[in-house]
């Protein structure tokens, strides 16, 4: 864990042992060039408290590109609940509360909201004990679900991913969402108006299922998801799933999904390239739930929400044509891009 910590970029981390739950949490700040740094609350089980604390940090640089592409004052931090086993009732309410308590002394160095594992419920406890949450309800009505808005902006980048690999829309193509819960979901039944046609991979069976029946899609098995053929395949689930591995037996033409991280590695992104597989960097197509939180708390109304998701569209655009231009991944070119936005503001 030290040495984790020694070899990072990043600006500090916050290390805190859960007794009662048997929980480990990880606040990582990665950079706060433009504001303070702002992430989601990620709750699931690791192998090892070093493989929760990577994630963390991975994660958190991925909110200071994420931040720094859409335009928001907000720097990249995120958290990490790495729990022994699935929580329920008191005993998640209660690791929720304190994790609440821990965010409320950092006294807004780090603002949180929901992530994979957690829900708008989970974020309304953590909002109880603590102002630094986005996403919540003063009124105590259903706090915000940014699933949605994750999936619209994934929608709209997809339709600039597809219409530079094919030159046409979206309908009539197929896409195979790997994942079908909180943004999968809304994002198939939007295809689907789209005309797209629907493969639906989840290691939940019944899921899958009835996500698939809902689109009139079909159902592919886990350990078919990266080998089945279709114009575009969208990660919405776990990280790093195009590595080494996968990447050469993917069959598909586009890559875009609301995963976070989803590269195993650097390198993976060239990979893609080499396969002539296009790849509409994670950190923009997935900003839709990010952008949502705080314009919601804000006030603004869902319309203009959507309005402003809606602009992921033009920035990858621009992205795509200025890698087809160095013909090199669009990952490098969102990469100068997000390191031109904090030199201007006098950061790294």
């Amino acid at each position: 864990m030290h040495k984790l910590i020694q070899r990072w970029n990043g600006q500090s981390v916050v290390v805190s042992y859960d007794n009662p739950s048997h929980t480990w949490i990880f606040i990582a700040i990665h950079d706060t060039t433009l504001g303070p740094a702002m992430g989601g609350c990620r709750m699931r089980v690791y192998h090892t408290p070093d493989e929760a604390l990577l994630d963390a940090m991975r994660l958190a640089e991925g909110m200071t590109h994420k931040w720094a592409v859409i335009g928001f004052d907000f720097g990249g931090g995120k958290s990490v609940l790495a729990v022994p086993r699935e929580l329920h009732g008191e005993e998640r309410e209660g690791l929720l509360r304190r994790f609440g308590y821990l965010l409320e002394s950092l006294r807004g160095a780090y603002w949180t909201g929901e992530d994979l594992g957690t829900t708008p419920e989970d974020m309304a406890i953590v909002g109880s004990v603590s102002q630094y949450v986005h996403g919540t309800k003063a009124d105590g009505s259903r706090p915000v679900d940014p699933g949605p808005f994750t999936a619209l902006g994934v929608l709209v980048g997809m339709r600039a991913a597809v219409l530079h690999a094919f030159g046409n829309g979206l309908a009539g193509r197929s896409v195979l969402i790997q994942g079908a819960g909180d943004v999968g979901a809304p994002l198939a039944r939007m295809l689907k108006e789209e005309g797209a046609r629907l493969l639906i991979s989840d290691l939940d069976d019944e899921l899958a299922a009835r996500v698939a029946s809902e689109v009139e899609g079909e159902v592919v098995a886990p350990e078919q998801a990266y080998r089945a053929e279709c114009d575009v395949f969208a990660p919405c689930a776990v990280g790093a799933v195009l590595n080494r591995e996968t990447i050469p037996v993917l069959a598909c033409r586009v890559v875009a999904g609301s995963a976070n991280n989803q590269l195993a590695t650097e390198p993976d992104a060239d990979r893609l390239q080499g396969r002539g597989i296009l790849y509409a960097p994670d950190y923009v197509v997935n900003a839709g739930g990010a952008i949502a939180l705080p314009m919601l708390g804000q006030g603004h109304p869902a319309d203009r929400v959507r309005e402003r998701v809606r602009r992921i569209e033009g920035t990858l655009d621009e992205i795509f044509a200025e890698a087809q231009g160095r013909k090199e991944s669009p990952v490098h070119a969102a990469a100068r891009r997000v390191q031109r936005i904090l030199a201007a503001k006098g950061g790294r």
